[in-house]
């Protein structure tokens, strides 16, 4: 991996959630190849363990752990684990999260017509809501109560959200997952606030559209073929074309540094190749 700019993290230890994913797994590289020393948590064990040991063949430090960001138990024993065997936390990227098929409906826009045809808003298994609402809000909520207590006036401490873009205008479709994200939104401000006194800066990254396992069914046909929505998204996009996570990563290494960042806090950075700020003509 070739780093966009380069930061100094040495000594400094970094929480990423979500790390089995690729996008997580992607910023979980690059704050270790910046000298932090890296924790990978992840619901599955054996992701977050081969997400570590790709980054230390590569000259990193860094570790896998199983936590399941919905049990506040199993944060705790993650954080346990990694001040034994890393130090505390000085860097925290909430990653964990995504969407639900049950929290998703199949029609964009309704009429009458479709009732009984497919799965409207009326459909939407409240089950699925929760989840959706749960993984990512309260899973961005949780592991900062755990890992912000070791951060409270430390030097260059730093809490990094995940939200996305449909915080900003939400999409079609997936209404649970656009609410959640834009509430992460609201959350990382209400956050930056609330730790001023105390050193901590909090702010947000909103990926635009990646092609990932997450949106594949969504945005590719089973054969390969993009989607109408695809055709949607990057008529869209003045950009034309999906993001990569790599490019993720100038915004996290920037938020990432107390020294490029010393003054940033409470802000949602997109990185979405100007989809958010496109009117359509």
């Amino acid at each position: 991996m070739k780093l966009p700019m380069q930061v100094d993290l040495k000594d400094k230890v970094a929480v990423v959630t979500g790390a089995g994913g690729v996008i997580c797994s992607v910023m979980a590289e690059a704050l270790a190849l910046s000298g932090a020393k890296v924790a990978l948590l992840d619901l599955k064990l054996e992701a977050a363990q081969e997400r570590a040991k790709e980054i230390t063949e590569k000259g990193g430090i860094a570790r896998g752990y199983q936590c399941n960001v919905l049990e506040k138990d199993s944060i705790q024993a993650a954080r346990d684990a990694i001040a034994a065997e890393l130090g505390t936390c000085d860097i925290l990227v909430n990653g964990a999260g995504g969407n639900n098929p049950k929290a998703t409906t199949e029609d964009e826009y309704f009429v009458p017509e479709d009732l009984g045809q497919m799965k409207t808003f009326f459909d939407l298994d409240p089950s699925g809501v929760e989840f959706v609402f749960g993984l990512n809000f309260m899973g961005t909520l949780l592991p900062t109560q755990i890992f912000a207590k070791d951060m409270v006036q430390k030097k260059g401490a730093s809490i990094i959200n995940i939200a996305s873009m449909n915080a900003y205008t939400p999409l079609t479709k997936i209404p649970a997952y656009s609410g959640a994200k834009a509430a992460i939104v609201n959350f990382t401000e209400w956050l930056a606030v609330h730790f001023s006194k105390v050193g901590i800066r909090c702010n947000a990254i909103a990926p635009g559209f990646l092609a990932t396992e997450q949106n594949r069914a969504l945005l590719f046909h089973e054969d390969g073929t993009p989607t109408a929505r695809t055709g949607k998204i990057l008529a869209g996009t003045p950009m034309e074309r999906f993001g990569e996570p790599e490019e993720l990563i100038g915004a996290l290494l920037f938020l990432a540094c107390e020294e490029a960042s010393g003054f940033v806090s409470g802000v949602c950075i997109p990185v979405d190749g100007a989809f958010a700020a496109y009117s359509g003509v």
